[in-house]
């Protein structure tokens, strides 16, 4: 998702900051990540300002933010982080302009540098307790890019504005700082977990260095309460990332995932594709699993580069899911796919072609608040 910026020779695996309030974990509490569709209390966005995420096109983006606040603002309660006064001012103007509904958002002046807050800000779970609580993993602009220092302390700006408790995640084989992000995680709110080896096991855009598979599935068991996890493959095509399983796979119930699938054997995700459907189909050998494909549009492309496009980067809302489209043939498809996995849910296209030469679609700048209420269905 993310950015055209310098490149940073080294990615950080620092300790918790000093001064930062927050806590180290307590595991007597357990924890439980809810799945997308549990209840939410809000839906977090940041407003789009940082004009190299759309080298050229910035213009109409704020637009297509106006958009997707109209569409989601009739499920969720929408929390907009605005990096300045001048921000906040073009956002309230854009969606007084689209009728936004004013009591169903809000605006927060709070400094960042990208909008990508399915990445930059913590993942909310419910404790044993029935309370809420904020994972504020470390963040170091994908271990790619070296200007992401207030995007590294959003966590604690939603601490301040929620006042929800946030922890700071460690490594278990270090104690250092644990490097993730929330585009690379997808649960089924029962214990299970899609995740890619391209994100966290090869040699590139190494969040955490050294850190073995074992270590990553003993940290999302203390932190997510995950206790199986199903390795996929290579993420899409284009994905900056290196492999966030956010534009790949999706969960639909707690035991059906939605995999985006390509037919064409000369493409780029078609091999990735196969990869990934035979390791879901190991995977319900062991443990039922039922497995949905939807397509891929074709390559969308810019200046000669391809974007990562995907379906799958959708968002659950409370009652909606809102769903990227590509003015491509393959839309319908995909949205009729999308809505039979989610029958009692409004299923809502974005078109997302300006949106995604950003390098990120709709679950990608999304973050949800879940709501204490999810623990007691």
């Amino acid at each position: 998702m993310k950015k055209r910026a310098p490149r940073t020779a080294s990615s950080r695996a620092g300790a918790a900051p000093k001064r930062s309030g927050a806590l180290t974990m307590e595991l007597s509490l357990g924890r439980r990540m809810p799945a997308e569709w549990e209840q939410h209390d809000a839906t977090w966005i940041a407003w789009p300002h940082h004009e190299p995420d759309w080298p050229g096109k910035l213009a109409p983006i704020p637009w297509v933010y106006a958009e997707i606040v109209r569409a989601l603002s009739d499920y969720d309660r929408v929390e907009i982080l605005c990096h300045d006064a001048t921000v906040a001012d073009n956002a309230r103007a854009l969606l007084a302009a689209h009728g936004v509904n004013e009591r169903r958002y809000r605006l927060h002046t709070v400094s960042n540098d990208r909008v990508w807050l399915r990445d930059s800000a913590p993942t909310g779970v419910l404790r044993a307790d029935g309370r809420v609580e904020l994972i504020n993993w470390g963040f170091n602009g994908w271990a790619k890019y070296d200007n992401y220092k207030r995007d590294a302390g959003i966590g604690a700006e939603l601490e301040r504005i929620t006042g929800l408790s946030r922890i700071v995640p460690i490594r278990p084989d270090t104690g250092e700082r644990l490097i993730l992000e929330g585009g690379g995680i997808e649960v089924n709110g029962a214990g299970r977990m899609l995740v890619t080896e391209e994100w966290l096991l090869t040699p590139v855009q190494v969040r955490n260095p050294g850190m073995l598979a074992g270590d990553y599935e003993k940290a999302f068991d203390e932190y997510l309460g995950v206790t199986d996890i199903i390795w996929l493959g290579e993420g899409a095509a284009g994905d900056d990332t290196h492999g966030h399983v956010d534009d790949i796979a999706r969960f639909s119930s707690r035991d059906a995932v939605i995999l985006a699938y390509e037919q064409d054997p000369s493409d780029d995700n078609h091999v990735r594709s196969v990869d990934n459907l035979r390791r879901l189909q190991l995977a319900a050998e062991k443990r039922p699993l039922r497995i949905v494909t939807i397509p891929f549009p074709r390559p969308v492309m810019m200046n000669g580069e391809r974007l990562p496009a995907s379906y799958a980067n959708f968002y659950i809302a409370n009652g909606a899911v809102l769903v990227p489209t590509f003015n491509d043939p393959a839309d319908r498809v995909a949205l009729n796919g999308i809505a039979e996995a989610f029958p009692r849910y409004t299923v809502i296209g974005i078109h997302a072609v300006d949106l995604v030469w950003g390098l990120g679609t709709l679950h990608c700048l999304t973050q949800q608040q879940p709501s204490a209420a999810a623990g007691k269905r």
